[in-house]
């Protein structure tokens, strides 16, 4: 059972104080992009066993979206535990290797290694039947986005969109601006979204429900006190203490 938790008691943060807490976790608390990608993934892969799955990964059919960000990475972490918990896993990259970020492409190497189906956007078979999934994950895109989704990642948004299978979204359904929750074209349209650490504003706005779907908000280690230390201090106390996922409700 998910512990569910009123969204008015658990604070929001914009683009910029996000960037600051993984600053900060990288920088003072030496607690690397990696760690974090791994709490990530793992609830992640976690939540979807439980709310989409039946709580038996074994047999599910699943396809992951994977851009080159460490949203992509963190999709892929999700991935290998579906993976080793018997899903069959496939993953769609929006670009080859040498275009994704280092630890997003260390990521990919580990899945290449244990024979995890891979295909590029741009290169999927015809044959591949879009029908047959029981979950999509998108880890297309993060916090960072700039501008409307273009090229491959525009096409692997909206190849999920296309697809009659269910969603759940890693941190933000891809193309959501995490400030306003304006919705470029195209955006994920998710059935839930796990944001990670704190939820981001724009995961908030009314106009951005039908993309995010159910929230939910998972632990990645980052330390309450640290939100205190931003330029803008968010004052919070433990949210964790009954499990490192819960559900915000509105």
């Amino acid at each position: 059972m998910i512990p569910v938790v009123s969204r008015n008691e658990v604070p929001s943060l914009t683009i910029s104080q996000m960037k600051e807490v993984d600053n900060l976790m990288m920088g003072h608390y030496q607690i690397s992009l990696v760690q974090m990608m791994e709490n990530a993934g793992r609830n992640l892969a976690r939540l979807a066993s439980i709310i989409f799955l039946e709580e038996r990964a074994k047999e599910k059919n699943l396809v992951v979206l994977a851009g080159v960000g460490g949203n992509g990475g963190g999709a892929l972490v999700a991935a290998r535990f579906l993976h080793t918990w018997g899903a069959n896993v496939t993953i769609l990259y929006s670009e080859r290797q040498d275009k994704r970020n280092p630890v997003t492409n260390k990521q990919s190497i580990i899945l290449n290694k244990m024979n995890v189906k891979s295909y590029i956007i741009n290169s999927l078979p015809q044959q591949f039947d879009i029908e047959s999934f029981d979950l999509i994950l998108d880890g297309v895109l993060g916090y960072g986005i700039k501008g409307a989704p273009e090229g491959n990642t525009a096409k692997l948004i909206q190849w999920a969109n296309d697809n009659p299978s269910r969603v759940l979204a890693l941190d933000t359904p891809s193309g959501l601006d995490l400030d306003t929750g304006t919705r470029s074209n195209p955006t994920t349209n998710a059935d839930a979204t796990l944001t990670i650490a704190l939820p981001k504003k724009g995961l908030y706005e009314k106009g951005a429900a039908d993309n995010v779907g159910d929230l939910y908000l998972a632990d990645i280690g980052v330390p309450y006190y640290l939100y205190q230390e931003l330029s803008q201090p968010v004052e919070l106390t433990q949210l964790f203490d009954h499990g490192a996922i819960l559900k915000l409700t509105p």
